[in-house]
């Protein structure tokens, strides 16, 4: 199949899917009791960041992911780079994660002065490829009084962090052996993979903490927002109190024992995130047959597939993703610009992180997986109301 063929093969595959006129790459949906919930926020004039939805929505994240505890923040940034000072991560130290991946997990290790160390992936899960870092490991870094240190920069790497990519668990069993032989801290970035599940049990529940994301393309939304999960009890109320301000309860006195963060998720945003959980549920399995629907367009045309979620995990789908084959990565730019210009939104993944100009200088492992998958990745229009049933 030449290229211009190959091209409108894929864009003819797409409608067949997501039907005629402009579709956007993820739309939140609102067809619950948004309404009621927001007019009650309204009419109690509990907006910010005090009410009853704060306690709610951080009950329903915790009973839904099986977490002890949540704590809802302003973002899933601002939820990883707390989870992060909570792990133990010091200026000056560094920290492991994919390059591929979105700015934010970069950005959060860097606002508290640490170094990100970037290392590869793989395509079986589009997570961080563990064979390859264990010899990484192995080979760059040495025990010393407990702590892991990199050889060849002499600082601590501390903590591992892995990036569940567009909802796909990474090989999370693997991970907390690497963690556990090379004495690190795991924290979990799962802000897209809320309603995936590794062999049973939630993301962002396997490390010492995991962070969520509600922004506005996600799954669920609360406008902006993020949160929290820990089963230790102790880092949930550390978590609450910085995010808090550090402000120790008083009845009118402002007293704080330590420089805190105004990360407090306000009322109104939490009471869009009850609505949106009581949803959840639907939109994974609407998600689930999107993919169904993508697959089996996909499957008569040669030189690309759909990514299926990962052996013994089950995955949200947040993005769809198209992944071309090895004669076909000169086209990925020809799709995504005819795609886009037939109002089809379509996007590449990240660039890696260590092609960035703020992370250019960081330490890295080689990259090869990581560059292919960049080359390879197409994400595919993922909104839950996308599939019908009828199309």
């Amino acid at each position: 199949m030449d290229s211009t063929a190959f091209v409108s093969k894929v864009i003819e595959a797409i409608r067949e899917v997501v039907g005629t006129g402009q579709v956007e790459l993820h739309n939140p949906s609102f067809d619950g009791n948004e309404w009621l919930y927001l007019k009650e926020c309204l009419d109690s004039n509990y907006v910010s960041s005090v009410g009853k939805f704060v306690d709610q929505f951080e009950l329903l994240l915790a009973n839904y992911t099986g977490a002890k505890y949540a704590v809802s923040v302003v973002s899933g940034t601002a939820a990883l780079q707390i989870a992060l000072k909570l792990a133990g991560v010091n200026s000056g130290e560094e920290v492991l994660l994919p390059a591929l991946t979105f700015v934010a997990t970069a950005n959060a290790i860097s606002y508290l002065g640490a170094v990100p160390h970037f290392v590869d992936s793989e395509e079986s899960t589009l997570g961080i490829d563990v064979g390859k870092l264990r010899e990484y490991l192995t080979a760059n870094s040495e025990q010393q009084s407990g702590l892991c240190i990199n050889k060849s920069t002499k600082r601590v790497i501390r903590a591992l962090v892995p990036m569940h990519t567009f909802g796909h668990p990474s090989d999370l069993e693997q991970l907390l052996s690497i963690t556990r032989d090379f004495n690190l801290v795991l924290v979990e970035d799962a802000a897209e993979s809320l309603g995936s599940l590794y062999k049973g049990q939630h993301t962002g529940t396997f490390g010492l903490l995991g962070t969520l994301s509600f922004n506005g393309n996600k799954t669920i939304t609360t406008g902006g927002g993020g949160a929290i999960l820990t089963n230790d009890e102790a880092l949930a109320r550390r978590a609450k109190h910085l995010t808090t301000t550090a402000k120790i309860a008083h009845k009118w006195e402002f007293d704080h024992d330590e420089i805190g963060y105004n990360y407090r998720m306000p009322n109104i945003n939490a009471a869009l995130g009850c609505a949106q959980m009581e949803k959840l549920p639907e939109k994974i399995s609407l998600k689930r047959e999107l993919f169904k629907r993508y697959k089996e367009e996909f499957k008569s045309i040669s030189g690309a597939s759909i990514f299926e979620e990962p052996n013994s995990c089950q995955s949200n789908y947040w993005l769809q993703t198209l992944l071309l084959e090895d004669d076909n990565l000169n086209l990925r730019d020809s799709v995504l610009e005819a795609s886009n210009k037939e109002g089809i939104m379509t996007r590449p993944a990240w660039k890696l992180m260590s092609n960035l100009a703020p992370y250019r200088n960081s330490p890295a492992m080689s990259l090869e997986g990581a560059n292919s998958l960049y080359r390879r990745v197409i994400n595919l229009p993922s909104s839950p109301d996308i599939y019908t049933g009828t199309r």
